[in-house]
């Protein structure tokens, strides 16, 4: 058997080195796999092994859920949902100080929600609330930041792409838990959110409210609630077991359908091509990293690293509170440089044995796994979502680091509590029996 040590040196090198040369992360995860595997095995047997994990892979009835769930979300951002939502968060955030950031927080996490994207929130939402809040005299830098810190909480409320991707990653952990889990972290960190948005509205008196006219809020209600009904259907009906994870997602397509070309009818069957295409592209591209993160987890139990890496980490200290946070601590280093699919597919295999020996709850390791990695996703030096915010902003990066300060020590602290208080997500899915 090869060191592993070895192993991974020569693993990380040639994956990080075609990484940094603008090299796709799927070619650079199969050429690094390849790489590897062939520490132990001839040329042509490590071609052959690596193309039949790739293949095998993907031959699971599961992963019929992933391109129906994409074609939901991608009918959701074509469908005008956004400007409802929006419009009903102004319902309950209307009267607080710096309503409009209040409103942009919720308008998040119900958009994210459905359609199980924090960039496509973050464009969504934050398209229309972040102008408006500069006209109103909010720093634009603040609004930006309001904006990015929110958006990642759709990738932890349900239905969303990355607990189903765990799921499989771990050999069958319930998706039902980890939706009823996830639905408790996302209220948390945009609760963390509404909390800083408070003080610095207070502070900056960022104070404008929105009157609402006779008659406006029913109104706003009956457009918006059809659409929120989909995460009461999907979340419902798994935890219910009227349906499996498969099933709602063929249900969320047919609903998302008759959303917006029978109800609102702001999608045409003309408009269904170009979706197709988008949910294609997209399915494609996710199913190709799935291919590429099999062949390597592969690469790797063949020269032993997960072996040798729980070793690593278990030798740190004996403690599980220091395990705990050294996890957490590579998993939010991992979130900033890697997209959230390849970075589930590939280290869950490696870290969730350890977690288990720890005595963590696979449901739990889960839900601290996905919102490490969405915290991830706002941070500097690579975090797409953080880049993606200040580009719909209109500022600089710079301008909205100070800013998020805030918002990052809120988020690491419910974080820690998720982390180190079990209880605090897993109550929910205990309480309906999906656990």
């Amino acid at each position: 058997m090869i060191e592993p040590l070895y192993a991974a040196s020569l693993m990380i090198g040639v994956f990080v080195i075609l990484l940094a040369m603008g090299a796709p992360i799927g070619l650079c995860i199969v050429i690094a796999s390849c790489s590897t595997m062939m520490l132990v095995l001839p040329f042509d047997i490590s071609m052959f092994a690596t193309a039949q994990k790739m293949f095998s892979s993907l031959d699971s009835f599961a992963l019929l859920a992933v391109p129906f769930f994409v074609l939901a979300g991608v009918i959701m951002n074509s469908g005008g949902i956004a400007i409802r939502l929006v419009n009903f968060a102004k319902l309950f955030t209307g009267k607080l100080p710096g309503a409009l950031s209040y409103t942009n927080i919720a308008g998040n996490m119900m958009f994210g929600a459905i359609s199980g994207s924090a960039i496509a929130a973050s464009t969504s939402i934050g398209g229309v609330l972040v102008p408006m809040s500069a006209r109103e005299g909010y720093d634009r830098g603040f609004a930006s930041a309001v904006n990015i810190a929110s958006a990642p909480t759709g990738m932890l409320i349900p239905p969303t792409t990355a607990f189903i991707l765990y799921a499989l990653a771990s050999g069958g952990t319930s998706v039902a838990a980890l939706f009823a889990g996830g639905l408790v972290a996302g209220v948390m960190w945009g609760v963390s959110c509404m909390v800083v948005t408070w003080v610095v509205a207070k502070r900056c008196h960022y104070t404008l409210t929105f009157a609402l006219e006779k008659g406006m809020a029913w109104r706003v209600i009956k457009e918006a609630l059809p659409s929120l009904l989909l995460i009461v259907i999907i979340v419902g009906g798994i935890v219910l077991g009227i349906f499996t994870a498969i099933e709602a997602s063929a249900v969320a397509v047919v609903y998302t359908l008759f959303l917006t070309m029978v109800l609102y009818r702001t999608l045409k069957i003309t408009d269904l091509p170009n979706i197709l295409i988008q949910t294609t592209v997209m399915t494609g591209v996710i199913m190709f990293l799935l291919a590429t993160s099999s062949a390597m987890s592969f690469s790797m139990a063949i020269t032993d690293l997960p072996a040798a890496l729980s070793k690593l980490i278990l030798g740190i200290s004996e403690s599980k509170l220091v395990i705990l946070l050294v996890i957490t601590l590579f998993l939010l280093v991992i979130g900033a440089f890697m997209d959230i699919g390849p970075a589930i597919l590939i280290f869950t295999p490696i870290l969730l044995p350890i977690m288990l020996k720890l005595g963590v709850h696979p449901v739990h390791f889960g839900i601290i796994m996905i919102y490490n990695l969405a915290f991830g996703t706002i941070t500097p030096p690579v975090g797409s979502g953080l880049y993606v915010g200040a580009s719909v902003g209109k500022v600089k990066v710079e301008q909205v680091l100070k800013p998020l300060v805030p918002f990052y020590i809120a988020i690491i602290a419910m974080l820690l509590l998720i982390t180190y208080v079990p209880e605090t997500t897993l109550f929910l899915p205990r309480l309906l029996g999906v656990m």
